[in-house]
């Protein structure tokens, strides 16, 4: 059993409203930044073709799941097009500027968007068409509609152009029109999706919003061009950090259950390599953290780099402590999920070096203790940790170093 934690605090109440302002932009990246983790290790072991269908089963088996709980808890629920396109800007598969959606309403029932900049695009063309083409009709294709089910099982999005781009400079990068009618088939769900749904994670909990706190309790009214998440109340703020690396984990349950598929008996292969995907996730996260809120290189920096990464939230879900310097995981909800922490132990330190590593390379980390109740320690090095090689390949992805800029939030109207 894990340890009982009564509505714990969430982690994320610590920032100040600019700070979560900051930071919930940065964890929908990182939530996108997944994919580059993992995918590189699945076609290794599998091949591309295989890792294609990885992915696809790997959105479509949670990102309904995650949709429908931003949408309640932001209390814009609907059936219509305006609940889908808010539902992408809260979406780590879309993350903003980095993915830059850019909407049009026709009316309830007719919308499109294009791209403006894909930085996933961008990552994938200098691979190869062949790497384009898998990724902008193999995957888009059923992972979009397996998004927009979460809201109308009637509502189907279809490309208007999507690359390999002619000419090679053509942009907008992709656009894609989105139809409700109710003469279209019930678009359907995947066998996974209902085993994620089974999980601690799917029905976790979160503190309610406090609607008198200052600033946006919700996203009611139009649809915006930009979120201005600096407009959001320091009590949705948190909420909003939460949700997004709910939908973290929620994704990598469902990237397990794929892997698990193709390695079949050899289980040790399905943890190798869920274990470079998290390594590789969590040091570009701990660095993105660390770099946004301008955190110390030292202990200091990491204590609050460990505190707010998706590895350890949200609170309660996974149960864990920093005292003295020091970092207590104890047995939770997340452990019988088999979710990131899981992966973690005294014989699997390489995540917790590698979030170090991004902080300050001469930071060691030492974990004593069983595989789901053990304490890491951090001691100055004189010698200086290498990068990880999951890190390095994750940061093939230009989202390592995408810089947000500001923007203004208009309100879009229909057309």
């Amino acid at each position: 059993m894990f340890r009982v934690v009564s509505e714990p605090r969430s982690r994320y109440a610590q920032l100040s409203r600019a700070e979560l302002a900051t930071l919930v932009p940065e964890l929908l990246l990182i939530g996108q930044m997944i994919d580059r983790s993992g995918m590189a290790w699945c076609i290794q072991s599998f091949g591309r073709p295989e890792m294609l269908q990885i992915a696809i089963e790997e959105w479509a088996g949670c990102s309904p799941l995650y949709t429908r709980r931003m949408q309640k808890a932001l209390n814009y629920e609907g059936n219509d097009i305006v609940t889908i396109f808010k539902g992408l800007q809260l979406d780590i598969g879309a993350p903003p500027q980095f993915m830059d959606f850019r909407y049009t309403v026709h009316d309830r029932w007719h919308g499109e968007f294009h791209l403006d900049h894909c930085g996933a695009l961008l990552d994938v063309e200098p691979m190869g068409p062949d790497y384009v083409k898998g990724m902008c009709h193999d995957i888009e294709d059923p992972t979009f509609d397996a998004t927009a089910v979460a809201t109308n099982p009637k509502a189907q999005v279809r490309p208007i152009h999507r690359p390999p781009r002619t000419p090679a400079d053509r942009h907008p990068h992709c656009a894609w029109t989105v139809i409700i009618d109710e003469s279209y088939p019930d678009a359907t769900s995947i066998p996974a999706l209902d085993i994620v749904a089974g999980t601690h994670a799917a029905t976790w909990q979160l503190a309610a919003i406090d609607p008198t706190d200052d600033g946006h309790a919700d996203y009611t009214g139009p649809l915006l061009s930009d979120l201005d998440f600096t407009a959001f109340s320091h009590s949705a703020l948190v909420r909003i950090a939460d949700e997004v690396v709910l939908q973290m984990h929620l994704l990598n349950l469902s990237f397990g259950i794929a892997v698990r598929a193709r390695a079949k008996d050899n289980t040790e292969l399905a943890t190798q390599i869920c274990t470079k995907q998290l390594t590789g996730i969590a040091g570009v996260g701990a660095e993105r953290i660390r770099r946004a809120l301008k955190l110390p290189n030292d202990f200091d920096g990491l204590t609050r780099v460990l505190e707010l990464h998706p590895l350890f939230n949200p609170a309660g879900y996974v149960v864990a402590e920093i005292e003295g310097g020091r970092l207590h995981v104890h047995r939770s909800p997340a452990h019988e999920d088999g979710s990131w922490i899981s992966l973690c132990s005294p014989a699997s330190p390489e995540p917790l070096q590698a979030i170090a590593t991004a902080v300050d390379p001469h930071i060691a980390v030492t974990l004593t203790g069983t595989d789901d109740e053990w304490t890491a320690e951090f001691e100055k090095s004189d010698t200086a940790a290498k990068e990880a090689p999951e890190v390095q390949v994750t940061k093939f992805s230009l989202g390592a170093t995408f810089e947000f800029e500001e923007r203004r939030s208009i309100p879009l109207t229909v057309v």
